[in-house]
């Protein structure tokens, strides 16, 4: 996996966490349980992937987790429902819940 990509996370409670990483797989499973998780999701887990997008440097994803963060939570439920459902297949297999991905410019 290249690049940087920005995520969302649906907590148990319902609440959305937003972050950056360039692992994603790895970053879930450390929101999951392993160490390095955020300290919000810690109390909030288990944690669902529910919205990915990829940028090509580290400025593009530091940018874009800024505008989503300021987002309202209904904001980012819209942002959420209008990525289409498919697979990335850059991901090994079963790494990741299928949930849906989209390409950032």
């Amino acid at each position: 996996m290249n690049g940087y990509y920005v995520y969302i996370l649906e907590c148990v409670d319902k609440t959305l966490y937003t972050g950056w990483t360039s692992n994603i797989a790895k970053r879930v499973r450390e929101h999951n349980g392993g160490k390095g998780g955020a300290k919000y999701t810690r109390a909030r887990r288990p944690v669902r992937l529910v919205y990915t997008e990829a940028c090509s440097c580290l400025s593009d994803v530091l940018k874009r987790e800024a505008q989503i963060k300021r987002m309202s939570r209904f904001g980012k439920l819209e942002l959420i429902a209008k990525v289409p459902y498919r697979q990335d297949h850059n991901f090994p297999e079963n790494s990741l819940p299928k949930y849906p991905l989209k390409k950032h410019p």
